[in-house]
This record gives C-alpha cells, structure tokens and sequence, in this order.
C-alpha cells in the first residue's frame, strides 16, 4: 500500500545517478540502470538477441511464433505490439499528432 500511495502522490525517491530519471521503486530503477550499463540479461534462445527487460523478450519471441495477439476493430489486421496497433488505427482515424516544421 505504501508504494500504491507514493505513486498516486508522485513520489520518486529513487534517483539514476546516470541521466536523473526518478522511480518510485528500487527494483524500476534497478532495472533503468541496465540502459546504462548494457546489461542484457533476457536472453532468446532461438536467435543472439538480448535484452535489458524481460517484457521486451516477450515481445520479441513472438516474432519467432508468429504471434499477433493486438487486432484493429476495423481491418481486423493483427500486430505484435500494441503500439504498432495504436499507430495503424491512426490511419482510419486520420488523426496525425504530429506537426512538420
């Protein structure tokens, strides 16, 4: 409860000593330091790739399986990540967030 609470009051006690990004919890800023430091711990067993955090080999593996669990309402067009989907979906929506200079 108590790290609940630090969230929702935007408390950030721990500091990258690296770049100054700030956490609520050890283990987030733990596993922040491996960009500095290139610690690749998760490791793919069916290819070289590696990766600082684990969610990241989840999402890698399945380029491996095949996997697509992200579907556009629209099209139907399934994606690895659901960013990927966020941004197909602009393309019926016509929304473009950014602007050129």
């Amino acid at each position: 409860l108590k790290y609940h609470l630090r969230a929702h009051a935007g408390i950030k006690p721990y500091q990258c000593r690296k770049c100054e990004k700030t956490f609520t919890l050890k283990q987030n800023l733990v596993m922040h330091d491996r960009i500095h430091t290139g610690n690749r711990v998760y490791k793919c067993n069916l290819c070289v790739k590696a990766f600082t955090q684990n969610i990241h080999l989840i999402i890698h593996l399945r380029t491996h399986n095949g996997e697509k669990p992200y579907k556009c309402s629209k099209c139907e067009k399934l994606f690895i990540q659901k960013y990927n989907l966020k941004m197909h979906q602009r393309t019926h929506t016509g929304e473009k967030p950014y602007k050129c200079d």
